[in-house]
């Protein structure tokens, strides 16, 4: 198994206003390995349950790439169905930490964002976004489809939007096409005035009522209280899948390039 599935960290500090950030990287362009993920879930989860955090910033370590998903290194060691399973869960776990925590959650999207990356940036409540953050749903190119982000990526965009990003899988999208598909609330020229702009709506939201805000999370994810199950049963269709010759040839040529 390779060392690169054991890298990586997710980290997290709370200010004296209670605005915590939970950052999470790794040297292969933040790609997440299964010990990220849910170390990922549990740190949202914590927070959310901290009745001293009033507000989350999602973020990703470095200047570049904000996610570049699944890590290729752990899906080339799946070798069975639940083992594969359980590493898409990992994102599924994510997801749904996102969408049970009470606490509001900004996304910092300061680079491009591959598939389980456009994922995360779909499941927080709010998102800021740099130029250079591109989208793309690369796993079709490599035989498996995003099964687990999809419902993230259908919400929060729409299915028509979702459906392109999921059919075009080798094309990236830009910046500017994601807000306009509601991925993005807004798009900034460089980090500085994102950081800017996350700072003053982190603070605004700091000083407002917890109870409504966790009211008002309530409403926007009316309807997916399915999540749970939707979610662990996409996970085993991709578990599935990532274990086709198909797969194993299409990974293993892109870990070449």
């Amino acid at each position: 198994m390779s060392e690169a599935i054991n890298q990586g960290h997710v980290e997290m500090r709370v200010d004296e206003l209670g605005i915590a950030t939970i950052e999470f990287g790794h040297p292969l362009s933040n790609s997440l390995p299964g010990k990220i993920l849910r170390k990922l879930a549990e740190t949202i989860t914590e927070s959310g349950n901290d009745s001293a955090v009033k507000v989350i910033v999602l973020r990703s370590a470095g200047g570049k790439a904000f996610c570049a998903g699944a890590s290729f290194d752990e899906l080339i060691s799946i070798q069975d169905l639940n083992a594969g399973k359980i590493f898409f869960s990992g994102f599924a776990q994510v997801i749904n930490a996102c969408r049970k925590c009470p606490k509001l959650i900004i996304g910092r999207i300061q680079g491009r964002a591959v598939g389980g990356g456009v994922g995360i940036a779909s499941a927080v409540d709010y998102c800021y976004a740099t130029r250079s953050a591109e989208v793309k749903l690369s796993e079709l190119a490599v035989g498996i489809g995003p099964f687990v982000v999809g419902p993230a990526v259908e919400r929060k965009m729409g299915l028509s939007a979702m459906s392109q990003l999921a059919i075009n899988a080798t094309e990236w999208r830009t910046a500017e096409w994601a807000m306009q598909n509601g991925l993005y609330a807004n798009v900034f020229d460089g980090e500085d005035e994102m950081d800017e702009e996350i700072n003053r709506l982190s603070h605004t939201l700091a000083k407002s009522s917890p109870e409504a805000m966790a009211e008002l999370k309530k409403i926007f994810w009316k309807g997916t209280e399915n999540w749970d199950q939707l979610l662990s049963d996409r996970a085993a269709i991709s578990g599935t899948l990532v274990l086709s010759d198909f797969t194993v040839n299409a990974i293993n040529s892109f870990k070449k390039k």
